[in-house]
């Protein structure tokens, strides 16, 4: 790109730049705007004492102005208003209410925006990340684009923005502030943590989830339901979603399922999820729920009978570790003892040997759909699981690489995402009578770091 390139470009970033900044300006404005609509004195009673205390006796209550709401509520939220299972009292109570949602990615964008549309009284956004929602905040954190949205959407409610990985150190000062808690992390430490910090506190806590094209959703802590260890009382069950991938609108589904749970747990009206589960299956484009989840469990550490998992014991526990205890135990690969240094280059040392032309074979033991997102060029996609059995041809193609290099050495090279799966491809080769295999460490992610910039980084 020219010049004249970066120059438009510069242009077009300050002005998307500066039509954010008005756009939290008018919000601002128009929330103040409310305020002045809303403060007016309200009007003086026209019914004479005794015939209101007679209308009283018989059930028939005189009307306030708007049914205690303001012109602008009615106004905007007119619709929800007229259904006769939600009405003015739901929207009271709705507007009276404070949300803490943890987490500004796929799941809490929908539920805040929602939340803020529907006139949630405070909500509050915790994130510590600093990845874009729009390009006019690239760079910046997650909570001050989603707070700007939904002040955009609304601004007669509270937003408060808590740039901040919620933890076990700072989590209780900050969710004793609100009423409900919406887990929309997508993380096995934080739905414990969460969890425990909400059954503590007797909040309660919508919880969801999304993994590949499946979603699900529950309400822990909430009317003598359970909490998220009365499930799962070890991570050993649980999956991540990290390595799996994540349809983009599958979180959407699940988050404005979440923001529904908020509106039916703050207004008391319908029934929550308190004891079910729903799943959702995008393929299929099918909901079920499983109405007989486990129950709170008496012998529950945090939430039974007779807990004994205090609020100092909540600061000083270690969820990452926790979480990651048996983490390794769900993934079936096989207990390695280290690599030999002769065994191992690192991303630099590798670069060099592709820079030099020497002859060489790299295998890519990733799965073939992560293959296809970005890979080295001339490198070989064998998956992990296959290597067992192509390991005949493999020792063909590695003759081939030998006869180039005038009868050296069979300089063999894997590959992995992280660099975990190569050290196993590296152990299966030389198990094999393979001595010369070598893994590359740290895998595609050091190979974007150290040695690539340009390297198509995915997540």
């Amino acid at each position: 790109m020219g010049a004249g390139g970066e120059r438009t470009e510069a242009i077009m970033r300050e002005i998307a730049s500066l039509r954010a900044k008005r756009d939290e300006l008018d919000s601002r404005i128009r929330f103040f705007e409310a305020q002045l609509r809303v403060g007016g004195a309200s009007p003086p009673s026209t019914l004479p004492p005794s015939l209101s205390t007679k209308l009283d006796a018989m059930g028939v209550h005189a009307a306030a102005a708007s049914g205690g709401l303001s012109p602008d509520m009615v106004r905007r939220y007119s619709r929800q208003l007229l259904l006769p299972e939600f009405g003015v009292q739901g929207q009271r109570r709705l507007s009276r209410s404070s949300v803490l949602v943890v987490g500004a990615g796929g799941l809490g964008s929908a539920v805040a925006l929602y939340l803020a549309a529907c006139g949630v009284g405070s909500l509050g956004i915790a994130d510590g990340e600093n990845i874009m929602h729009v390009e006019a905040y690239v760079g910046q954190p997650k909570v001050k684009s989603a707070s700007a949205a939904c002040r955009a959407i609304n601004s007669s409610i509270k937003v408060f923005d808590h740039h901040l990985k919620l933890k076990s150190k700072n989590a209780v000062s900050i969710v004793r502030q609100y009423d409900i808690v919406v887990d929309a992390t997508n993380s096995i430490a934080s739905r414990y943590m969460l969890s425990d910090c909400c059954a503590l506190l007797h909040k309660p806590l919508i919880s969801g989830s999304t993994i590949g094209l499946k979603g699900q959703l529950t309400v822990y802590n909430h009317n003598g339901g359970p909490c998220y260890r009365c499930l799962f009382p070890n991570p050993a069950a649980c999956q991540s979603s990290s390595d799996n991938g994540i349809l983009g609108v599958v979180p959407g589904v699940i988050g404005c399922l979440q923001a529904l749970e908020v509106i039916k747990v703050a207004t008391r009206v319908g029934e929550p999820l308190s004891g079910r589960m729903l799943h959702f299956d995008a393929l299929s484009s099918r909901f079920k729920t499983a109405n007989k989840i486990h129950q709170k469990s008496s012998t529950c550490t945090v939430c039974g009978s007779n807990p004994n998992f205090t609020q100092d014991d909540f600061m000083m526990f270690d969820y990452d570790s926790f979480a990651q205890s048996t983490k390794s135990s769900n993934k079936p690969t096989p207990s390695l003892n280290p690599l030999p240094k002769n065994a191992r280059v690192t991303c630099r040392e590798y670069k060099r040997l592709l820079d030099s032309g020497r002859a060489h074979l790299l295998l890519d033991v990733r799965p073939v759909h992560h293959f296809q997102i970005a890979s080295i060029a001339n490198s070989v996609n064998i998956p992990l699981h296959e290597l067992k059995e192509k390991l005949t041809r493999l020792r063909d193609a590695l003759s081939e690489v030998a006869d180039v290099s005038h009868g050296k050495h069979r300089p063999l090279y894997f590959i992995s995402q992280r660099g975990d799966d190569s050290q196993v491809a590296v152990h299966i080769l030389r198990e094999n009578g393979f001595p010369y295999a070598s893994d590359i460490v740290g895998g595609l992610e050091s190979w974007a770091q150290e040695a690539d910039p340009g390297f198509p980084v995915y997540w």
